[in-house]
């Protein structure tokens, strides 16, 4: 008996891959910074979670690590 795995390798299959990566990382920033005590206002968090791409959720979760403030997600202070 074969099994079908087409799917799998379909655009729709890698699209909902892609959308699952970006709302984990939305929930890790998420708890980083509630752990951390920076208050997110609804606005920015909106923000956050509004975000369709992959690479911008993972530049927001590395800088929630080091961020201060919740506008340190949004401002490149690696110089």
């Amino acid at each position: 008996m074969s099994v079908d795995l087409s799917f799998f390798r379909s655009e729709t299959s890698q699209r909902l891959c892609a959308e699952g990566r970006v709302e984990g990382r939305v929930e890790d920033i998420q708890v980083i910074l509630d752990e951390r005590g920076i208050e997110v206002p609804d606005h920015v968090r909106a923000r956050i979670t509004d975000g369709t791409d992959l690479e911008t959720p993972q530049t927001w979760l590395r800088r929630s690590v080091t961020a201060t403030t919740v506008g340190d997600l949004f401002t490149d202070t690696s110089d």
